[in-house]
């Protein structure tokens, strides 16, 4: 069975994003940066993949979840088919249909989604945000990868919305790299 992979930055204090949704705070040079290339080029937009030297092959997932507002972060500028390498999927309960053929709308039950994706044969399944679908998507997720960025951001969008009860982790694997970035993957212990 596929695990469903939260794989996402974040500050220190535990937010992906501004409240309007803008992440220009993140430092984008750093040791980090050659070693997500390298270990997770799937996870670079198909529009960066040459310019960054990411190589165009799936090592971890072959699809990616996200919510609306993660996708248009891209959509806005263009980008309407951000992932070219992966199956997509938007959840909205919003869009009315899909910009591009490409990625597919889902506008019922998330949980639904990923259980039938789950039974699937493949690599692992990418949430790639944000933090409401990452709420309702919590009892699905199996790992989470945080990329913890020295930045301390003070309010803005957590990694999750409506989680309101403690569930542990186990630390699996840790790295850091030159600038301060350090990369920690958990196994969520559901009860």
């Amino acid at each position: 069975m596929r695990n469903l992979v939260y794989y996402i930055a974040c500050t220190a204090d535990g937010f992906i994003a501004r409240e309007d949704g803008s992440f220009d705070f993140f430092p984008m040079n750093g040791g980090h940066l050659p070693y997500i290339i390298e270990e997770y080029p799937e996870t670079i937009p198909g529009h960066l993949q040459e310019m960054l030297g990411a190589k165009a092959i799936n090592k971890h997932f072959d699809t990616v979840v996200m919510g609306r507002h993660t996708y248009e972060v891209g959509s806005l500028a263009g980008f309407t088919n951000p992932y070219p390498q992966l199956r997509q999927y938007v959840v909205s309960s919003r869009m009315t249909e899909s910009p591009d053929p490409a990625v597919q709308l889902v506008t019922h039950d998330p949980v639904d989604l990923v259980r039938k994706l789950k039974q699937e044969s493949g690599l692992d399944i990418w949430l790639c945000g944000g933090a409401n679908l990452a709420g309702a998507l919590f009892p699905e997720i199996n790992e989470l990868i945080l990329k913890v960025n020295p930045v301390v951001l003070g309010s803005g969008m957590p990694l999750f919305r409506g989680i309101n009860e403690p569930t542990m982790l186990e630390l699996t694997a840790h790295k850091t790299f030159v600038g301060g970035v350090a990369i920690h993957h958990y196994r969520v212990i559901h009860s």
